[in-house]
């Protein structure tokens, strides 16, 4: 203790020597000033991309200002665009776009004709399982069903309960529904929302509020998986809420646990866990992370969007998993999407919690607004009380059996085209698939020239990245007679005929992704992407 008082006294003297004869106000300058300063370069240096990270982008930043480099770039992507917009309008058959009201109404006759016309569209008939994800299961009796439940409620706002008691019911009854699919108890709740990416969003920005206003942490920042879904960059965008991305094992294709453990911090506000994750259907060690959870008591939540309404069903069709639900005391949310294997329209998911005082910090509200107390459970005021009447019907239609039944069939489906694509040379199949993904690479060819060649025959399969491969995601479409024999003898022969000729030119994913991925300046490919959506709503003919 003498030797510690005596260094600060040290330091007093050393400090008074400075300050000796200035005038009081050049000390709060100097004070002032080297406060900011070491303010600044803390915030310079500790950030999630490093010094080189940071200054190959200054660099690219400052070499697009260069006039010659800016319009080749603009040029390039102005070709991309016109690219990009002449394949969506051969997609409708180069046909003319209404760009105004008609002068007059039309008769539903006409409206119902031209709308066939529109449904008409299109090179892939989804109809034969040639897709993959996309439509979950397209049973004419479930689709009448849907449509006339939709019909009968196509004028309900669950935004005006008093006027609408009954769409309230039904929103209630799926959300109880699906908490007691997850093994949640009384206390567990939860929101209806319009889809994966909101339920997402909406966990996350309920984590951040509980962070900052019971928590007291200023920065909130979550830890999520590379592999889990884009909607949680999402969040972080819109909630200016830090994402911390934790690595893979590179073999099991799961969360690096040792690295997820080691990331975590005061400010760590949620950790996250797929069930199962996007790109190769692999769970994450959802029973660790909820330990994690325990342990430094910071808030899981499970990401099912895609698997949902399968993996509480695998058990009983013979296909036991881990703990992934609030079975695990550390698990206190979980998002799951009624519109993918839950087989309701699109445009429903659900998100749940294990309590309300998480859920609450998820809610939206504004007592002092003129037009009255305004409160909202989720991102959007109004919704549409026809998607919650059909998804609410989609769940009775099926019935607990029903959907044991299809998730049967699904595994079985997706067990047997991992099986034939692992026995097939030059391709390899990611992780040990748990649920509905199937995912392929190579490391002979460009996989996705076998996409490309797949396309040619009708398969419209996911292209994905980091790394290169591409996935099926097995719906009940899949599992109509043959549909597998006829994937896995086209994958075959396709790869097989990539093996006999290996210089034959890339098509366009292969072109696509290729270049995206060998792009060091991550924001041109960014904008190569706002190319694509700007395609989406062009009405232009080049």
């Amino acid at each position: 203790m003498d030797s510690l008082h005596s260094y600060l006294m040290l330091i007093q003297e050393y400090v008074n020597h400075l300050c000796e004869g200035k005038p009081a106000w050049e000390i709060i300058l100097r004070t002032a000033g080297t406060t900011i300063l070491l303010i600044w370069v803390r915030n310079f240096l500790f950030k999630d991309e490093t010094l080189l990270e940071r200054g190959i982008k200054a660099f690219f930043k400052l070499a697009r200002k260069v006039p010659p480099v800016k319009s080749r770039i603009e040029k390039e992507i102005e070709k991309v665009t016109i690219s990009m917009t002449n394949d969506f309008n051969k997609a409708i058959n180069n046909s003319s776009y209404l760009t105004e009201l008609p002068e007059k109404g039309w008769s539903p006759e006409t409206i119902m004709e031209e709308a066939a016309k529109y449904a008409q569209f299109g090179k892939f008939k989804w109809e034969t399982g040639c897709a993959s994800g996309t439509v979950y299961n397209g049973n004419q009796t479930l689709t009448d069903l849907m449509t006339r439940i939709y019909g009968m409620s196509a004028w309900s706002n669950p935004l005006h309960p008093d006027v609408f008691p009954g769409v309230r019911k039904m929103e209630a009854e799926v959300v109880r529904m699906c908490c007691t699919l997850f093994n949640g108890d009384s206390k567990s709740c939860g929101c209806m929302t319009a889809g994966g990416t909101e339920s997402i969003i909406l966990a996350c920005k309920a984590y951040r509020d509980y962070a900052i206003n019971v928590r007291g942490i200023k920065s909130p920042e979550m830890l999520v998986p590379v592999s889990s879904h884009a909607a949680f960059d999402k969040g972080a965008q819109l909630l200016s809420l830090r994402i911390r991305r934790v690595p893979l094992d590179q073999v099991t294709m799961k969360v690096d646990m040792k690295a997820m453990k080691s990331m975590i911090t005061r400010n760590t506000c949620m950790l996250v866990g797929s069930a199962p994750q996007f790109p190769h259907g692999i769970i994450d060690p959802i029973e660790e992370i909820a330990a994690l959870g325990i342990k430094y008591n910071i808030p899981v939540h499970v990401d099912s969007c895609l698997g949902g309404f399968l993996i509480p069903f695998m058990e009983e069709a013979g296909y036991p998993l881990p703990l992934f639900d609030f079975r695990l005391k550390g698990v206190t949310s979980i998002s799951a999407d009624t519109h993918k294997y839950g087989y309701a329209p699109k445009g429903s998911s659900v998100v749940m919690y294990r309590e309300d005082k998480w859920r609450h910090h998820q809610f939206f509200v504004t007592p002092d607004w003129q037009g009255g107390i305004y409160a909202t459970a989720t991102i959007a005021g109004s919704r549409s009380g026809g998607i919650v009447a059909a998804s609410w019907a989609a769940l009775v239609y099926h019935g607990h059996q029903g959907y044991v039944n299809y998730t049967r069939k699904i595994i079985q489906t997706a067990k047997k085209i991992e099986e034939g694509c692992r026995a097939i040379p030059g391709i390899f199949v990611y992780g040990k698939p748990d649920v509905s993904v199937v995912a392929i690479g190579s490391n002979i060819f460009n996989i996705y020239t076998l996409s490309d060649n797949m396309s040619k025959r009708g398969w419209n399969l996911n292209a994905l990245q980091f790394p290169s491969s591409i996935h099926l995601a097995v719906t009940v479409l899949h599992t109509q007679p043959e549909v597998s024999d006829r994937f896995l003898k086209d994958i075959r022969e396709v790869t097989e005929n990539i093996l006999k000729n290996p210089t034959k030119d890339d098509g366009d994913s292969a072109a696509l992704y290729g270049m995206a991925q060998s792009i060091p300046d991550r924001t041109l490919v960014g904008e190569m992407a706002w190319c694509y959506l700007d395609a989406v709503y062009s009405t232009k003919h080049f």
